[in-house]
């Protein structure tokens, strides 16, 4: 019998409803539970459903499992599955569909891991379950799937955050409170450069689908291929059927920063233009993105981004590309054109700079750079100063906001915003125009062309509603 006078179930109930009244602190927080440690007493810690559990599901999964009990494990390639099921103990429900995995009511949260074109149709089903989640990035597919996301976390208030863990990394921290208190002075232009990870790959020949992998599943919403394994795990981002490339993935999280030092964490860009380099050239059956871009996008408050490969941080991803395509002066001038600052065709970097009229600031995760850096320690900011809010452990501010009901660090209401600054890149090199966008209706001005790409066609019976 459980030395607790009510149910894990019924514990999470009250110290919700007892949070949102405001009458005390949360149970959670007080007496003997925290007198231990109440990450340990398994009897009213979380009920974790995992869902995606690859590589980097596998590596978040491992995080959440401090804070909660790993019940359920889903994923589409049944090793996955059963690695994570091992991990976490051995007896943790296996499942292959989500949806099966959404119908328990003993789960409290969901971890999801999946490609980038599962992410919004597995949030939507688990707010809608009653089920608060922890998603990776990119938040999203498509601009419509972030305004549908948006609209049903508002309706159901769950808690949900995105894995956009630079938040909650100090260096991050430290330039956007120099940036938002004038250290750099009044902020002009923000460089947010992202590795050059190669596509150069394919074609591929198609192979027989694996016993242990659902195919049909694992292409949801997207156009049905025949199987080769470059299309899953870690290179699914080079497919534009799945993701959006190095512009939507590392970018989600580069372009958070850049918003939220700029202030602009609920708009966005009133104008972008960009270009893309896509190294096999269309070839069927070869990664499809653009591994090499250049976008300018100009906001209302005046500050402008530059948003772009950094052409000589030369990396590869998931085993397969290994060329890079050498940068001739000819393809320099091609991808960033005459009025785009020296400095940048030569970046060998991959991070954040903010620029003003006195100085500059530059933060990657090494570590933040630049003058008003090195005077903080003499100059401290004063006590009134705007402040991130405090903290280090994305995952630890997670469960704190399940048990409060508090906001999480990194909300869908923002992250909506960030990835659709990527979207809006994506679009516009691929029609190869600038577009004019309007933050607040959200929608591209004069261009109903641009504007249908905001969506893309999904395949029976994967459609997203919300």
């Amino acid at each position: 019998m459980s030395k607790f006078p009510f149910t894990r179930r019924q514990f999470l109930q009250t110290t919700a409803s007892v949070v949102g009244g405001g009458a005390m602190a949360p149970y959670w927080l007080t007496g003997a539970v925290a007198k231990a440690d109440e990450t340990q007493v398994k009897s009213i810690r979380p009920h974790i459903g995992a869902i995606g559990i690859g590589g980097r599901g596998s590596a978040v999964l491992a995080q959440a499992a401090k804070f909660g009990e790993v019940v359920a494990v889903c994923d589409v390639d049944r090793t996955h599955a059963e690695r994570a099921r091992e991990k976490h103990g051995g007896k943790a429900t296996i499942y292959d569909d989500y949806r099966k995995l959404l119908e328990r009511k003993d789960i409290d949260v969901i971890i999801n891991a999946t490609p980038d074109h599962w992410h919004t149709a597995v949030n939507i089903a688990a707010c809608k379950a009653g089920k608060d989640i922890y998603t990776e990035k990119p938040l999203t597919l498509t601009i419509d799937e972030g305004k549908l996301l948006s609209k049903v976390v508002k309706e159901t208030q769950r808690v949900v955050q995105v894995g956009t863990q630079q938040r909650s990394e100090r260096a991050f921290q430290t330039a956007v409170q120099l940036v938002r208190n004038g250290r750099v002075g009044k902020l002009k232009q923000v460089w947010i450069a992202l590795p050059y990870y190669t596509t150069k790959a394919g074609p591929f020949a198609a192979e027989r689908v694996p016993s242990h992998l659902n195919w049909e599943l694992y292409q949801g919403q997207a156009p049905a291929h025949d199987y080769c394994h470059q299309r899953t795990h870690a290179n699914f981002r080079w497919w534009y059927e799945y993701a959006g490339g190095i512009i939507t993935d590392w970018g989600n999280h580069h372009m958070d920063i850049a918003h939220w030092g700029a202030d602009c964490e609920l708009t966005g860009p009133v104008s972008v233009e960009a270009r893309g380099m896509f190294p096999n050239g269309g070839a069927p059956n070869s990664f499809n993105t653009a591994d090499r871009f250049f976008s300018r996008m100009h906001y209302a408050n005046g500050v402008e981004m530059l948003y772009f490969s950094s052409v000589n941080d030369r990396q590869t991803y998931g085993g397969v590309a290994k060329t890079h395509d050498e940068m001739t002066p000819e393809k320099i001038q091609r991808l960033f054109g005459d009025d785009c600052p020296e400095e940048i065709k030569s970046f060998d970097r991959n991070g954040i700079m903010f620029i003003g009229d006195k100085s500059r600031v530059f933060v990657n995760r090494g570590g933040a750079y630049g003058k008003p850096v090195e005077e903080l320690k003499d100059n401290p900011l004063p006590a009134s100063a705007w402040r991130v809010p405090p903290g280090n452990d994305h995952m630890g501010n997670f469960f704190d906001c399940v048990k409060t009901r508090q906001e999480p660090v990194s909300p869908v209401r923002i992250q909506h915003r960030t990835i659709t600054a990527c979207h809006l890149t994506n679009i516009s090199l691929r029609l190869d125009r600038k577009l004019v966008w309007h933050p607040g209706a959200q929608q591209m001005v004069g261009d109903s062309e641009a504007n249908a790409w905001q969506k893309r066609e999904q395949r029976s019976p994967y459609q997203i509603r919300s």
